[in-house]
């Protein structure tokens, strides 16, 4: 028996001034899984999410979540259905003016209707979960170094526990070390909560740590998909290209 995917997108078009970003996407993940959606700059990665977020609406095809289309879901269904997703943004997009903690608590205290005690609470844990001392939690996001805005945005996409987890280039900006332990804390958080998970990333390494799978995106299609192992060395001329960071090529008139 076919399992149901967790997510899918089924013939999704998305047009911006005529030109189509998606051109009838056709991609899925299954329950518990990783899979991750590399490409080049303007290829429709970030759309792709947005458009299973709700904050983008394609002119064509369907979203299904455990198979239920989810495109025009009215106000209130669609945020009941954010109650069963994390996101991590790019950059973390943690509130300057809220303490670290109200920050990974956002949800529970302005959604979920958690008192603030235990809000705080489920924050430190969240908070631990993703290697931050306590005593972060009273303090501002200016007071802490990028990796660690990072981490708190982690926090903040898994302390309800969501059923799927969307992660948006997540560890652009930061240095190499740095880099390597977000993507451990990534996996390491996926795994402990048995989500299914949705990443983008231009980070090859990062790819590879976080997904069981990866798929490229080019021209608003998926071009190719298989294991994170396969990445280097698949003879897909696509993905050879944008793994050696070469110019010319398939996709070099995209540059």
């Amino acid at each position: 028996m076919t399992q149901t995917p967790k997510l899918a997108w089924k013939g999704v078009t998305k047009r911006f001034g005529g030109r189509a970003v998606l051109d009838g996407l056709d991609l899925s993940v299954a329950p518990g899984k990783s899979l991750v959606i590399i490409g080049g700059s303007g290829q429709g990665k970030s759309v792709t999410i947005k458009t299973a977020l709700g904050l983008l609406r394609p002119e064509a095809g369907e979203i299904e979540l455990d198979g239920k289309n989810i495109v025009g879901l009215s106000e209130g269904a669609r945020r009941k259905l954010f109650s069963r997703i994390g996101v991590l943004f790019q950059g973390a997009a943690l509130f300057d003016s809220l303490t670290i903690w109200e920050n990974v608590a956002f949800r529970l205290l302005n959604a979920d209707g958690v008192s603030r005690k235990v809000a705080k609470d489920r924050a430190i844990e969240a908070l631990e979960q993703v290697r931050l001392a306590p005593s972060v939690a009273d303090r501002y996001p200016s007071e802490l170094s990028g990796g660690m805005q990072k981490r708190a945005g982690l926090a903040r996409a898994v302390v309800a526990q969501p059923e799927i987890l969307f992660f948006d280039e997540p560890t652009t900006g930061l240095d190499p070390i740095t880099a390597a332990a977000i993507n451990e804390l990534i996996s390491n958080q996926v795994r402990r909560l048995g989500s299914t998970a949705v990443s983008i990333t231009h980070d090859l390494a990062s790819a590879q740590t976080i997904g069981d799978e990866i798929a490229m995106l080019h021209d608003g299609k998926i071009i190719w998909r298989g294991p994170a192992a396969e990445l280097h060395t698949t003879d897909n001329p696509y993905v050879r290209q944008f793994v050696e960071g070469r110019a010319e090529g398939p996709i070099s008139h995209a540059v």
